[in-house]
């Protein structure tokens, strides 16, 4: 089967949230493959730890692909110790120019409790306006329900598990099954 054939894999949506100087990373457990639900328990939020720093990342788009970046972003954590920014663009410069790396499809959110970036395969490393940013299937719908939440008493990852009920609620490529993760 051609990459043109295969009928792609859907699913994810992932949100980061910073608000009162925490920062929040959540993302849902579904994975389809057309029209079915593959899996609804995957675990899309992972914590790094290279050098003993502290770092949370969320993921959309192939799993192996995903495995791959963080691997490559946990290397280039251990060579710039606290540089989370620095890590970032390295890791983006790598991804747009390298040959193999080119072909990965997945999307990044990272954090370090201080800093916020979505990481892209086009060589973008973005610091989200509003503290908040979402990716993946149903990324626009959480971040819009996020961005509606910001100004109100609820704390960050109150924020962010409630834009993700409403995304789960619109998008038939996201679930309720949440990995939550928090820095701060």
């Amino acid at each position: 089967m051609t990459r043109e054939e295969f009928p792609g894999w859907h699913g994810t949506t992932i949100i980061g949230v910073r608000k009162n100087g925490k920062v929040v990373i959540a993302g849902d457990g579904q994975v389809s493959l057309g029209q079915t639900v593959i899996k609804g328990t995957a675990r899309k939020v992972r914590r790094l730890s290279p050098g003993g720093q502290d770092v949370v990342v969320g993921f959309a788009g192939s799993t192996a692909d995903a495995f791959t970046l963080l691997e490559r972003l946990e290397t280039k954590l251990e060579a710039t110790p606290g540089q989370l920014a620095r890590a970032s663009v390295d890791l983006a410069k790598d991804w747009r120019t390298d040959k193999y790396l080119q072909k990965l499809e997945a999307m990044l959110i990272v954090t370090d409790g201080k800093d916020l970036f979505v990481i892209t395969g086009a060589g973008d490393v973005l610091e989200p306006e509003h503290d908040i940013a979402a990716i993946g299937s149903g990324g626009n719908f959480a971040l819009a329900a996020g961005r509606a939440m910001m100004d109100t008493d609820l704390d960050a990852e109150e924020v962010a598990r409630k834009a993700m009920a409403i995304a789960a609620d619109i998008c038939v490529y996201t679930n309720g099954k949440l990995t939550v993760e928090s820095i701060g």
